[in-house]
This record gives C-alpha cells, sequence and structure tokens, in this order.
C-alpha cells in the first residue's frame, strides 16, 4: 500500500510510524521546513502528552464528541501510548491532575522520539511540501496535488493537516477545505481552550500576575454554569491560564447564546467566609497602627493589592483599627467572589484547539476510514474532537493517528 499521510503533527507522525510498521510504504507531506511545529509549544514547551484516567475519565474530559474515540482508545488507549514511547527511548513522568510529561520537560524530544520511530519504519518526509488537494475517482482517493502543482499517486491518505489555531505552526484550516472538496460536512469551526477578554480595564494592572489554587466559576444570567480549581494568569486583554482555558469552552458556548456571562474568582477558595474574616482579624490585629494600604501583604500578591484595595472600596490610607466590621465583611465577599465581566474570547487564530471540523458522523470510528471516500483517513484537529486542557487532545489525536495508519495499511 502506497500511504500519503498529510502533516507531521501528533496525529500524522503517529499514523505515519504505523502505517509503514504494518507495511506500508510511507511518504509525509509537511508543509513547514520542519516536523512537529504545534507539538513543540504544547504545555509550554514541556509536551503534556496524556493523561492517565481511565478510558470513561478520558471520554468524559473530551466534551466535543469524546463518545467517537472509544474505539481507538480501546486499540491504543493512555498507558499504550506510554508504553509505546518508553520502548522507543523516551521516559515519562506524571504530575499532578494525571498529566503526564517527557522525563527532560522538552516538547523537541517527544518529536525526535515518534521522527526516529518513523524512520527506523522507513517513512519518507518532504518538508516544504504544501498540498493543495486530494483527488478521488469513484469515490476513491487516488493521489494528491502539491503546491507545485505535481501529483503523487497513492492507495490511501491519512488527512492530518491541524486545525485552524495558532496558524504560525501551519494550522491553517487546509485539511478542512480539502474534505469539503471531496463532499465532507464541516462542522462550524470556533476556538476551544481560548483565553478570554473581560471589561474590566482594572486587569491591565495586573499583567503577568499568575494565581495558583484559586477557584474560577462562570456564571451566566446571575447563575453558577461552570466552576474549575487551579492555576490563572491574568493578561493585558483579561484572563488565561489553565482554569480559564478549560472553563472558555463552556464561556463561549454561553456568549453564543446571548445574555451576559461573567467570571468569578474566589482568592481563598480553601477557607469558608467566617475563616477568612477570622484570618483577616488576625493580620490586622497584628498592625494596628498600620494603613489599610499596608495590611494586606501577607494574604495577597504584591501588585494585586492596589486593584482590592480599590475595589474594596476602602480608603488605603485608613488606619486598620478604623476599617468596620461590614467593612471586612465586603473584604470577604470581594476575596472569594472577585468579579471579571467576560466581553468575548481571543481570536480562533490564539486557540490552543479548535473544535468543529470534519463531522465524526462521516468517519468509521472502528477505522478512522471516511465513509464517503475510501482510502481517506482524516486524523487529529481535522476531527471535529476537542477536549479540556491536561492531556487530552494530544492522547486524542494520537489514538486516532494510531487507528488511521493500521488500517490504511490495510491492517
Amino acid at each position: 500500500m502506497k500511504v500519503i499521510v498529510i502533516g507531521a503533527g501528533a496525529a500524522g507522525l503517529m499514523a505515519a510510524g504505523q502505517a509503514a510498521a504494518n507495511g506500508a510504504e510511507v511518504t509525509v507531506l509537511e508543509k513547514n521546513d520542519r516536523p512537529g511545529r504545534k507539538l513543540l509549544i504544547t504545555g509550554k514547551g514541556r509536551c503534556n502528552i496524556t493523561n492517565t484516567d481511565e478510558i470513561r475519565e478520558l471520554i468524559k474530559n473530551i466534551p466535543g464528541n469524546g463518545q467517537f474515540l472509544y474505539s481507538a482508545f480501546s486499540k491504543f488507549g493512555n498507558w499504550d501510548l506510554i508504553s509505546f514511547l518508553n520502548e522507543n527511548g523516551l521516559p515519562t513522568k506524571e504530575e499532578r491532575g494525571g498529566r503526564v510529561f517527557p522525563v527532560s520537560d522538552k516538547a523537541q524530544d517527544v518529536v525526535e522520539t515518534l521522527v526516529n520511530y518513523c524512520v527506523s519504519k522507513g517513512v519518507e518526509f518532504r518538508y516544504n511540501a504544501g498540498v493543495t488537494g486530494i483527488l478521488a475517482e469513484n469515490q476513491q482517493v487516488t493521489a494528491v496535488k502539491l503546491k507545485n502543482g505535481s501529483l503523487l499517486s497513492c492507495d490511501a491518505v491519512i488527512l492530518a493537516a491541524g486545525g485552524a489555531s495558532y496558524p504560525g505552526t501551519g494550522s491553517t484550516g487546509d485539511g478542512y477545505r480539502m474534505a469539503a472538496a471531496l463532499g465532507h460536512t464541516i462542522v462550524p469551526l470556533k476556538p476551544s481552550l481560548i483565553p478570554l477578554e473581560t471589561e474590566e480595564e482594572w486587569v491591565k494592572e495586573l499583567q503577568g500576575l499568575a494565581l495558583k489554587n484559586v477557584e474560577a466559576t462562570v456564571v451566566y444570567e446571575g447563575g453558577k454554569a461552570a466552576a474549575e480549581f487551579g492555576e490563572m494568569l491574568f493578561t493585558h486583554f483579561g484572563v488565561s491560564g489553565p482554569v480559564i482555558l478549560t472553563l472558555s469552552r463552556i464561556a463561549a458556548g454561553l456568549l453564543e447564546k446571548g445574555g451576559r456571562a461573567a467570571l468569578t474568582i474566589n482568592l481563598k477558595p480553601a477557607l469558608s467566609p467566617e475563616q477568612l474574616d477570622s484570618r483577616i482579624q488576625r493580620d490586622f490585629s497584628g498592625l494596628l497602627r498600620k494603613q489599610y494600604k499596608n495590611s494586606l501583604g501577607e494574604l495577597l500578591p504584591k501588585s494585586l493589592i492596589p486593584v482590592i484595595i480599590k475595589l474594596s472600596g476602602i480608603s488605603g490610607e485608613k488606619p486598620v483599627h478604623q476599617i468596620t466590621r461590614e467593612e471586612r465583611l465586603g473584604l470577604v465577599r470581594l476575596l472569594q467572589g472577585l468579579t471579571l465581566n467576560i466581553r468575548g474570547l481571543r481570536p480562533l487564530a490564539e486557540a490552543i484547539v479548535t473544535a468543529g471540523g470534519i463531522s465524526v458522523k462521516e468517519i468509521n470510528p472502528k477505522t478512522m476510514e471516511s465513509k464517503l471516500i475510501k482510502g481517506l483517513f482524516p486524523a487529529g484537529e481535522v476531527v471535529d474532537v476537542d477536549g479540556y486542557t491536561g492531556g487530552y487532545n494530544l492522547q486524542a489525536a494520537f489514538s486516532m493517528g494510531f487507528l488511521a495508519g493500521i488500517n490504511a495499511a490495510g491492517g
């Protein structure tokens, strides 16, 4: 079998290696000058490869058509992936929340491991090789057309061209156009795992401030929609970081409906309001002669103090011993319910993952082969599958790539 893989990302590299290991003659066409451009920036350059959750939990953390992946995960799950990487010379480690990373903390090592495996199986790589279309006759793949106009004949094509986010890495939506030209339905694209823009100007004063162990809650039309615990980051436009990215998928759906969505941040979720009040009283009792603006150093990061003082409505010059009980309880409510009004999402180009893509209804979940075009195997982000942050999206890509590879080779 002559197999062409379009795209050298997570799904494409796994697919290429498996197709070659199953006896196919494999050529990878990559539009960039090197493989794994998007893989290199995942997990802040550390590459959160997968998560150690059970299959049921993996699927639950992929709200965008996770059920479609049941066969893929059963055939090549998270522990299969970890074993595969370990056996090919990449030791891994598990961190908080079941997240799995390379021991080296280098995404580059993940890319090299996958590429070396492919090369050892005889895969040919062609870089700077942009593809403009996939040719089919009688609903059967026959060739791919390159940007330079040349045609490469083949028996099967694994379409792993990525999504439409981070276009600088090569994910510019080419795969959707190629699939649509062959008759596939493309579910409208939208950002998933995306920073949120907020209306409040004071976030600019906090740009670069990272907070750990906070609880963020999306509130819609006054009701609690979803909450996450963990890390977040303030930016010049609003908020980002793991908890925000996870909540962004829910926020996006609510914003589409219209109405007002907000975010409340509990800066001290481990304490009850009474415990936090006691803590503040304890801090204040040791600083009775100090001004309010100089009394919060034990409680908050330095850059956050001026913002909290302003929002609390208590004069920063006020001596601590003159602060009333009502003012103090107002401060408690503020610290456990810091509110930001969500203006919208950052552009799709900035999303970590693209939601939408080739409809899963038109792909066989047991083989990843298109139900419309024989010999076409979409895999990875080009498919309408998306998950939360934590290694779920990469596992989905690797599992889809594995299935696509063995079945494109006739396995």
